[in-house]
């Protein structure tokens, strides 16, 4: 669906032919990055990257701008996208990771209530509850795996770890662990 609307977004712009002495395979990676926002899938960049046949991401970026400018062109208005949330990339992350759906919801619960008061970057915040959420669980994961994963850090994630052990009990949901469990992670 993903890729019949990206083709979709390639043909309506190829037509206008400004893509002469672009990279084909930039223009591609940015009508799938465009595709996936729209069909409520979004996807980083740097996921976009990897499958984009040597394409980088600065390339993808600046071909994803063109080829938005050139649909507005040709529709006359601009192209809505919504707005991008954490929350968004945390689903596909702790699918990638085999984290269930029980473990899903919590990390994205500690988010909503995350969210009003911390002024960390999203995805280094939601690679942190990850990492909490994964430590709470049967499903264990190392850090190093949450990393490549998300593509944070290893010490960024600690980093975060260390701000937010200590709020845990706040925002973890209280379903998903029990107050003996917040005591046993591992302290910082």
């Amino acid at each position: 669906m993903r890729l019949d609307r990206a083709n979709e977004i390639y043909k309506t712009v190829e037509d206008q032919k400004p893509f002469k002495g672009r990279n084909q395979d930039a223009i591609l990676a940015g009508c799938l990055y465009i595709a996936c926002r729209q069909e409520d899938k979004p996807r980083t960049i740097k996921e976009i990257c990897s499958v984009a046949n040597g394409a980088t991401k600065k390339e993808i970026r600046h071909a994803k701008e063109y080829i938005l400018k050139q649909l507005e062109v040709e529709m006359g208005h601009s192209m809505e996208m919504g707005t991008i949330h954490a929350g968004d990339f945390l689903r596909c992350f702790c699918s990638h990771l085999g984290k269930s759906n029980q473990a899903v919801k919590a990390a994205e619960e500690a988010m909503q209530k995350l969210r009003a008061g911390y002024k960390e970057k999203p995805n280094t915040s939601f690679s942190c509850f990850i990492y909490i959420i994964t430590q709470l669980s049967d499903e264990k994961k190392l850090l190093i795996n949450i990393s490549l994963v998300t593509g944070v850090a290893e010490g960024t994630i600690r980093n975060s770890y260390k701000d937010l052990h200590p709020h845990a009990s706040k925002l973890v949901p209280s379903w998903y662990a029990k107050e003996e469990d917040l005591k046993n992670l591992c302290s910082p």
